[in-house]
Formats: structure tokens, sequence, C-alpha cells
């Protein structure tokens, strides 16, 4: 039964990382997108920034768990199963894209219109401005909104294993609940719960030290 637990941890871990690492990507692309296209950006486009806003409110509507069995032929497609550790991970990276897409920029856009002035008028590039001043100077809210993130993804893959996602969600209703084992179903609450603490302190600390 321990080995057990440790695999289903080492699953869990694997798709909340990976999701986050490639949600954070995308959502940053989508996130820039925004910033720039918005009819106050460097690059006003009104009907590309409302497009966007449209798909990304759309879709951060869906609950997580049908969001999950509506994109089945997407996963099946991508991976070739719509079921296990891989499976579950796409549409997790799915759900932290379009969650981080919107943190970022709102922090993005807390900036004050005179630091990217300064950066106009030395002449940088607008890539340059979003990268060396906007992100530069919303790193902190980014990362508690990261946090964030991360967190809501833990829960999200306990319900990814819910139907056959693999992790402790799966575990947990594989051999907590339909074999009335109440004694993991304890173990897997409070390995979820120190799970969460550790990220929310990781987040606290790094954002508080890129404040200095």
């Amino acid at each position: 039964m321990e080995q057990l637990v440790i695999n289903s941890l080492m699953e869990t871990l694997m798709m909340v990382g990976i999701s986050m690492v490639l949600g954070t990507a995308i959502g940053a692309l989508f996130a820039c997108l925004l910033v720039l296209t918005k009819p106050s950006g460097l690059l006003p486009k009104p009907f590309i920034f409302n497009l966007l806003g449209i798909i990304l409110n759309a879709f951060r509507s869906i609950p997580f768990i049908i969001l999950i069995i509506v994109m089945i032929p997407f996963t099946r497609f991508w991976v070739g199963t719509s079921i296990g550790t891989a499976a579950a991970t796409l549409p997790l990276t799915f759900a932290a894209s379009l969650l981080i897409a919107r943190i970022i920029e709102d922090a993005l856009n807390t900036i004050p219109k005179g630091l990217i002035e300064v950066g106009i008028a030395l002449g940088i590039s607008n890539l340059q401005i979003i990268l060396q001043i906007q992100f530069r100077e919303a790193l902190p809210l980014i990362i508690s909104g990261l946090t964030t993130v991360s967190i809501n993804i833990i829960g999200f893959s306990a319900m990814a294993g819910t139907i056959g996602g693999g992790g402790l969600g799966d575990l947990a209703l594989r051999y907590g609940y339909q074999r009335y084992d109440f004694t993991l179903l304890i173990l897997i609450v409070i390995i979820l719960i120190v799970m969460v603490q550790c990220v929310q302190m990781l987040g606290d600390f790094l954002s508080a030290f890129l404040k200095k």
C-alpha cells in the first residue's frame, strides 16, 4: 500500500508540474497578446482583443470535470488514450493556461503607464517593453497568481483521477471509496493538505523576496 501511495503521489506531482510549466508558457503568450492588443495597448487591435477575451471567458466558465469529458476526443487524438496520467495532463494544461493568461494579464495591467512611456521614449521594442519592464515589475504579482493556480491544479488533478486520470484522486476513488479504506482516504487528504501548504509557503516566499 505504501508503494501505491508513493506512485500515486509521483503521478500527481508529474501532472501538476507538467501542466503548470506548459500552462505558464501558453498563458503568458495569451496574456502578452491581450496586453498588446487592448485599446490602450502598444498594438491596439480591438477585434483580436475582444475575440481572445471571449474565447478565454467561454472556456473558463466550463467546470473542469466537464472540460475533461469535452476534451476526450482531443486527448485521444494527441495522446492515444483518454485515461492515465499522460491523458489527464492535457486538460490540466489547458485549464492552467486559461487561468494563468488572465492572472498575468491582470498583473501586467497594474504597471504604471509612465514606465511604459519611458520604454517607448528610449526606443526599445514592444517585446522588450513587455519582458524587461512590465514582466519584471509585475513578477511578484505573477508569482502570487501562479501559486493560486498551482493549488487549483492540485485540486483539478484529484478530480481527473476520479475518471481514470491516475494520481491521488484515482487512488482515493479505487481504494479509499470503493474498498471503504477510510484510513487511506485520510492519508490522501493529509498529503494533499501538505502539498498545498508547501506550494503556498514557497509562493509567498518567492513573492516577498522579489518585492525587495
